[in-house]
């Protein structure tokens, strides 16, 4: 007489799916905990030279993902919004509309906005023809995580953006998510 041992085994072996489950819960709260550690570091850490863009800032220049150049110096003498953001962030893609809408109802005030793509040309065109966007689009590429730091975000992280004056001095920066009140804000400061 044979017995099923197979059956016998499984009882005794229970699935391990829910340990694994709570173990990827745990590394990952543990991350973002030391994410928002970071982050929060961040603001207490005074930004390279604070007031002002980096040196040759004004001579830089992007490739747009519909042909051509977006030029930096194009934007200077009057103030500007420049936004670090990319298609894989999810924050970047909630804020882009609200950006764009921030753009469109303030530009015959003055107000420029320049998007910085820290991400590749595909993925940004295929995004655009989504989601198109009413300002300028510069494809920074990884290279845009570099200028982002020499700007202040110490962090390296997504979704970024500056505020500078129409003197060029950098008068606000935001890491993370913009929202409404933080654009009512900077338009007052204008």
């Amino acid at each position: 007489m044979t017995t099923n041992k197979q059956a016998d085994t499984s009882q005794d072996n229970p699935d391990p799916t829910p340990r694994r489950v709570m173990l990827a819960a745990a590394v990952a709260a543990t991350l973002a905990g030391l994410a928002v550690a970071r982050w929060r570091a961040q603001d207490a850490v005074p930004a390279p030279n604070p007031g002002a863009p980096i040196d040759g800032f004004w001579a830089l220049q992007w490739d747009a993902p519909q042909g051509g150049h977006v030029r930096l110096v194009d934007f200077q003498g009057r103030p500007l919004i420049i936004n670090f953001w990319a298609t894989w962030c999810p924050p970047c893609v909630e804020e882009l509309p609200l950006i764009d809408a921030f753009f469109m109802k303030n530009k015959a005030n003055g107000w420029q906005v320049i998007g910085l793509a820290v991400d590749k040309l595909s993925a940004v065109q295929a995004f655009l023809q989504k989601m198109p966007l009413h300002f300028p689009v510069g494809l920074a590429g990884l290279s845009g995580t570099e200028l982002g730091r020499g700007l202040g975000n110490l962090a390296g992280g997504l979704p970024f953006t500056i505020l500078l004056a129409a003197d060029g001095r950098v008068i606000q920066r935001k890491m993370g998510k913009l929202t409404p009140a933080d654009l009512d804000t900077w338009a007052a400061l204008k």
